[in-house]
């Protein structure tokens, strides 16, 4: 069971990278990139922000050290596969929110192996070992569904559909595998204060977002919530190699991601009323 949830693991980030490149142009990324005031807030919220509230809460708040690493992989792992998903529920700019997440994609990839061995202990003090299975299994997917989609679009649309559901399937497999190998170390969480340290964390990265959104509304909903929600794939990937003899890691990125998944959508709802 260990072994199909690393599996799990593998395929649905694979999956879930070449998904998310085989939807997205270059006029995407283009509309993002070219708002410098955007570009530089979303930088300063995902990867300033974010992590130093991490790094806060896992310093002063009194949870377990391998909470508080789960919670660190959090902060510094960014650009959510699901984010246009989110910013469609709350009516934001979606041309925005689809260059947001590759941005955010592509940057964490630079800044996890940087960040990791000064925030995350007994992570490894190498780059190399962090960064290769990003590359191989997050940018490479990416890089390769974006060339697919900006060559063949009617085909990428099909395969698209085709890894999307291939990436649900591995997703839902890899939670129930990752839940029934963990369930004491995530009931250990309740009352423990990491679920209610989760919740704050993901409500702070939020606002975070929200206020350095910008004037226009569409725009700070989409900071926001990109913000907000964390890239699960990159830390679940990184868990698995590096700390798979902590359960609690594990359990802490399961909680954390399905209870701000909750509130995540509650403001999203919110944002589209406004």
């Amino acid at each position: 069971m260990e072994s199909a949830a690393k599996i799990s693991v593998l395929v649905f980030v694979v999956t879930c990278m070449a998904g998310a490149g085989l939807g997205l142009g270059l006029r995407d990324l283009a509309a993002a990139l070219r708002d410098r005031r955007f570009v530089a807030a979303s930088v300063i919220a995902n990867f300033m922000a974010a992590p130093f509230v991490a790094f806060a809460f896992a310093k002063w708040l009194p949870i377990d050290e391998s909470h508080a690493i789960g919670l660190l992989l959090l902060g510094c792992a960014a650009g959510a596969p699901f984010l246009p998903k989110l910013v469609k529920a709350a009516k934001g700019d979606e041309a925005f929110g689809i260059g947001l997440m590759l941005l955010l994609m592509v940057g964490s990839v630079v800044f996890l192996p940087l960040a990791l061995p000064r925030l995350v202990p007994g992570a490894s003090a190498e780059p190399w070992p962090i960064l290769k299975p990003l590359l191989t299994t997050m940018l490479l997917p990416l890089v390769v569904g974006m060339v697919v989609r900006n060559r063949m679009p009617l085909r990428a649309l099909l395969l698209q559909r085709v890894m999307v559901r291939v990436s649900n399937l591995a997703m839902l497999a890899a939670v129930v595998l990752l839940v029934w190998l963990n369930t004491d170390a995530i009931l250990a969480t309740f009352g423990s204060g990491a679920v209610a340290a989760g919740l704050a964390f993901v409500a702070v990265c939020l606002a975070a977002g929200w206020l350095l959104g910008g004037p226009k509304a569409t725009q700070r909903s989409v900071l926001g919530l990109g913000t907000g929600q964390r890239n699960i794939a990159a830390a679940l990937l990184i868990a698995t190699d590096q700390f798979g003899d902590r359960p609690e890691v594990m359990a802490m990125l399961l909680v954390t991601t399905l209870a701000g998944a909750i509130l995540l959508l509650a403001s999203a709802r919110q944002f589209a009323k406004r």
